[in-house]
């Protein structure tokens, strides 16, 4: 009997075992952009689509931030963003891809002109840009600097 129970749990064990093995990879990967270089975003950008493409085609899954300050944030600007229509198209097309633009970039701007800045709308606001990458490279992420 003990010995029928084994085997059942055995058998049990040989079949979940693949369940439990193919648990999704999620690669994560922080991109920076401190350079006002339109260059410089359609490269980043270029690396956010062909990084995807080659995760998706190993079926391996991908979450992406790019983190934008200082003169980088031109990025993510409504009013300068040289890489607008390319970032609303990317943002429909790659699920888990965000921007993040640096608050304390969006503040000396807005002291500078006298204007507030306004982002594009696939932007969110972190606290400071250089504080985001530390964050989420202490949580793992990988760090890539076009």
């Amino acid at each position: 009997m003990f010995k029928k129970m084994i085997a059942a749990i055995a058998v049990v064990f040989m079949f979940a075992a693949p369940v439990f093995a193919q648990e999704q990879v999620v690669h994560q990967i922080a991109f920076h952009i401190d350079e006002n270089d339109p260059k410089l975003m359609n490269m980043t950008l270029n690396n956010v689509k062909n990084v995807t493409a080659y995760f998706e085609s190993i079926g391996e899954a991908v979450e992406i931030q790019v983190v934008a300050y200082g003169p980088g944030l031109h990025m993510l600007r409504a009013d300068t963003s040289p890489v607008a229509s390319r970032i609303a198209a990317l943002s429909l097309e790659i699920e888990g891809l965000t921007f993040a633009a640096c608050g304390n970039t969006m503040r000396k701007m807005a002291e500078g002109s006298g204007q507030p800045v306004e982002l594009l709308d696939e932007a969110v606001v972190v606290t400071s840009g250089v504080v985001q990458l530390v964050l989420l490279q202490e949580a793992g992420w990988s760090y890539i600097r076009p």
